[in-house]
């Protein structure tokens, strides 16, 4: 059935409406529903780190002892116990800590604040899709900041390049899609640019919690404070169905995001922000989050491993320190959006490369997530992918 037709006469989309185009991701998920299928394609937390029991008790506690306020409507803001909470553990102001649906809508919310039809936003090559598909509804022109196989390059960001930029948008921690993890000597050129810099850089930061090697290292937030916009998200460290996120931002531009939400959504559910701050209040997370990590970096090992013994010569991928992805990049005459289509035919899934950059694009590069794959599913898929390879060599 065509949509299209559907559509009563001489009703007209907007032309925002007209140029929406769907997640790349969210589509090969609807092939990965199929049970035969092996998926390194989501983004998705592991099922088994998301702490169900703490959470019921959570739940029933809020209901029991303050149903009203918990079902009720309430503050743009957030839940102020929750906020504080988030405050606290970054050291910041509580008057800077915006809650919102999920960090998917922060991305939207600075959208709507930042962005004009036309201006330029700075983005790395490659970058996180959803912020790409998120900031599109803006109609921005993208520049691509250039990155090498440890992230940004802090040099690159010239006067000529940054020209009229609204913001940097950098995940800095296990970047979504590559893995990449910043080093401490670019966190420190990057923050200080961002203190002598026009317009904010946005420290976009769901995996931070996630490293399981080398040293934990600082966020941009603590190395320039009122000049970084940070993003966090309750999605990977607790679950991603109670759709909390957050925004920490100078009390400025928090005004301005706080109006774009209220015509957004009004706020946040109540009911999910007071579960989630019945759950965390005692320290669960400092708890649970070290259980994740020895999950995740045990799947990291093992596809690496896989990876190492049956991917022909040629093909080269990274070793992340943390976080959900591994970055694989293939012989350049391989192209991975037809690799995709031969590998689903025998029942195994990828995100190819090319929707995460903004502008042109390498045809032969590849993510793979691990972290929701069992250790045998991961031999056996990537195995799979060896072969197909190794057909095409």
């Amino acid at each position: 059935m065509n949509l299209s037709d559907s559509q009563p006469s001489g009703w007209q989309f907007s032309q925002r409406a007209l140029k929406l185009t769907s997640s790349a991701i969210r589509e090969i998920l609807k092939v990965t529903e199929r049970p035969e299928v092996i998926s390194f394609a989501g983004g998705l937390p592991s099922p088994a780190t998301f702490p169900a029991e703490p959470m019921r008790e959570a739940a029933g506690r809020v209901l029991r002892d303050a149903p009203g306020a918990a079902l009720q409507y309430s503050a743009t803001e957030g839940y102020l116990p929750l906020r504080e909470w988030i405050a606290a553990r970054y050291g910041v102001r509580v008057g800077q800590v915006l809650v919102t649906t999920g960090s998917q809508q922060a991305l939207d919310l600075l959208g709507k604040a930042l962005i004009d039809p036309g201006s330029p936003v700075l983005v790395e090559t490659p970058t996180y899709l959803g912020a790409l598909q998120s900031f599109s509804l803006y109609e921005p022109s993208y520049v691509q900041v250039p990155t090498d196989g440890h992230g940004l390059l802090p040099e690159s960001l010239t006067p000529a390049l940054t020209q009229g930029a609204r913001f940097l948008y950098a995940q800095p921690n296990f970047q979504n899609p590559t893995g990449r993890r910043l080093p401490i000597e670019r966190r420190r050129a990057l923050a200080a640019f961002a203190q002598g810099s026009p317009f904010p850089v946005i420290e976009d930061d769901p995996y931070g919690a996630l490293n399981y090697a080398g040293e934990p290292l600082p966020t941009l937030l603590s190395m320039a404070p009122d000049h970084i916009v940070h993003l966090g998200t309750f999605s990977k460290v607790l679950a991603p169905g109670l759709r909390i996120g957050y925004i920490v931002a100078p009390e400025a531009l928090h005004f301005k995001l706080v109006q774009a939400k209220q015509a957004t959504d009004l706020h946040t559910p109540t009911l999910t922000q007071r579960i989630a701050f019945e759950v965390v209040k005692d320290g669960l997370l400092d708890r649970h989050i070290p259980e994740i990590r020895q999950l995740y970096s045990a799947q990291c090992d093992t596809m690496l491993d896989a990876l190492a013994r049956h991917m022909p010569e040629g093909v080269r991928w990274n070793r992340p320190e943390g976080g959900m992805f591994i970055w694989v990049e293939l012989p350049a005459h391989i192209d991975s959006l037809q690799l995709l289509d031969a590998a689903i035919a025998r029942n195994v899934a990828f995100v190819p490369g090319a929707p995460f950059f903004a502008g042109s694009a390498p045809s032969n590069t590849l993510r793979l997530s691990f972290v929701t794959v069992p250790p045998a599913k991961i031999e056996e898929g990537v195995a799979k992918l060896g072969q197909l390879l190794r057909e095409r060599l």
